[in-house]
C-alpha cells in the first residue's frame, strides 16, 4: 500500500489527509463538496488504497464517490475510534490523523457496509419507524389532555380505533373551547401519520420480497411481516456476527455490566447500538406480552410471566427482546424456523 487516506466528512467540506506508507509523510488540505469532488481529490491514488470515513450522517454519497474512484472505503466506528485514539482535544486535522495512525497500527475499528440496494429499502423501514413513532407521541399527548380535565379512559382496547372514534368524539365536546380546538388539530395529526404509515406498509409490501430470510424471522413470536422487512434489512448479513452474544449486543438487548469484587449489577443498555434493530424486537417482545396469556405453553410466555412477576413488565419485556435477538441469530444460521425451547428444546435457544 503505497499511502492512507482519512476523510473528517462535514455538511459542507471534508478535511482530508494522505499519509505516505514508508515515510509517514502527511499532506492535509480542506476539501469543499460538490458534484466529482471526492472522485476528484482520489484520481490519482493506486486502486485499493484504503480511505477511512467516520460514520457520520452524510457518508452515503460518499462511499459511493470512493468505491467509483477505485479506493476500497472503511467505515470508522465513532465511538471505538475516540477511545482508542484517546485525545483531549477535537479538531478536523487530529480526527483525520488519528484515523490514519489506527490504519497504520492494524488497529482501526469499522463497521460493516450494507449494499446500496440495501440502504435504499433501509429508507422505508426507518421512516415508517419514525412515523411510527410521531403518531405514539400525538397519542400520548391527547391522552394527557383528556386526563388534565378529569375524562374517564377509554372502554375500548384501542381509543383511537374505528369503533372507538364516536366515543372520542363525545369527549371532545366536554373540553373547554380553546382545548377542544387545540385536541381537534391533534386528532387531525394522527390521522395523517396514521395514513402514511398505511401508506409507507402498502409499499413495503409491493417492493420487499418476502425472502427466505424474512420468512424464517416470520416464525418468531411477535414479529410479522414489518418486523420481519426490518429487521432482515438491519442484520443484512447474519454472517457478520460471530455468534447469538453479538446480535443481541448489537440490536441493543443486552444491559451493560457493572462487576467488582463480589458485587454485579446490570445497568441500561448501551447508546451506539442500532436502534431500529432495538425497537423492532422490543415491538416483537411488547406483542408477546400483550397476548401471553393466549398461549401459555410457549417459552417466551413463561419467561415474561416469570421475570414480571419478580423484576416487573419493563425488564420482563427486555428479557424477552434479548432471547428474540439471540433466536433470529440460530434461525438465520441454521436456515430454519423458530423452535420453541419449551417444546424443541435447545440450549442456545433459552434464557
Amino acid at each position: 500500500m503505497e499511502e492512507y487516506i482519512a476523510f473528517d466528512s462535514h455538511k459542507r467540506y471534508t478535511w482530508v489527509e494522505h499519509q505516505e506508507a514508508n515515510t509517514g509523510k502527511t499532506r492535509a488540505y480542506r476539501l469543499e463538496h460538490g458534484a466529482g469532488a471526492i472522485g476528484q481529490a482520489l484520481a490519482g491514488c493506486a486502486p485499493g488504497t484504503a480511505v477511512a470515513i467516520e460514520a457520520t450522517a452524510n457518508w452515503y454519497w460518499i462511499i459511493d464517490e470512493i468505491e467509483q474512484a477505485g479506493c476500497v472505503a472503511r467505515l470508522v466506528h465513532p465511538r471505538k475510534a475516540k477511545l482508542m485514539m484517546g485525545l483531549i482535544n477535537k479538531t478536523d486535522k487530529l480526527d483525520a490523523h488519528g484515523f490514519n495512525t489506527l490504519q497504520r497500527n492494524g488497529t482501526l475499528p469499522t463497521v460493516w457496509i450494507p449494499p446500496g440496494g440495501l440502504r435504499e429499502l433501509r429508507e422505508l423501514t426507518r421512516t415508517r419507524l419514525v412515523l411510527v413513532a410521531q403518531r405514539t407521541r400525538w397519542k400520548n399527548r391527547i391522552t394527557a389532555t383528556l386526563a388534565k380535565w378529569g375524562l374517564p379512559p377509554s372502554a375500548y382496547s384501542d381509543p383511537y380505533g374505528k369503533k372507538a372514534r364516536v366515543e372520542l368524539e363525545q369527549q371532545l365536546e366536554r373540553l373547554p373551547e380553546q382545548t377542544c380546538w387545540a385536541t381537534r388539530q391533534m386528532l387531525a395529526q394522527l390521522d395523517s401519520l396514521s395514513e402514511q404509515a398505511q401508506q409507507f406498509e402498502k409499499r413495503l409490501e409491493e417492493l420487499v420480497e418476502v425472502t427466505p430470510m424474512m420468512q424464517w424471522l416470520m416464525t418468531l413470536p411477535g414479529v410479522g411481516v414489518i418486523l420481519g422487512a426490518t429487521i432482515a434489512l438491519e442484520i443484512g448479513e447474519i454472517e457478520r456476527f460471530a455468534n447469538a452474544e453479538r446480535l443481541a449486543s448489537y440490536s441493543g438487548t443486552t444491559p451493560r455490566v457493572h462487576s467488582s469484587g463480589d458485587r454485579t449489577r446490570h445497568g441500561r443498555t448501551r447508546p451506539d447500538v442500532n436502534r431500529y434493530l432495538k425497537w423492532a424486537f422490543a415491538e416483537a417482545a411488547n406483542s408477546v406480552a400483550v397476548n401471553h396469556r393466549r398461549n401459555p405453553e410457549r417459552h417466551v410466555s413463561r419467561l415474561y410471566t416469570r421475570l414480571r412477576a419478580s423484576k416487573g413488565h419493563a425488564r420482563a419485556v427486555g428479557a424477552v427482546a434479548r432471547h428474540l435477538a439471540e433466536a433470529a441469530f440460530h434461525v438465520l444460521q441454521r436456515k430454519e424456523v423458530y423452535r420453541d425451547p419449551s417444546l424443541n428444546p435447545r440450549p442456545e435457544m433459552g434464557v
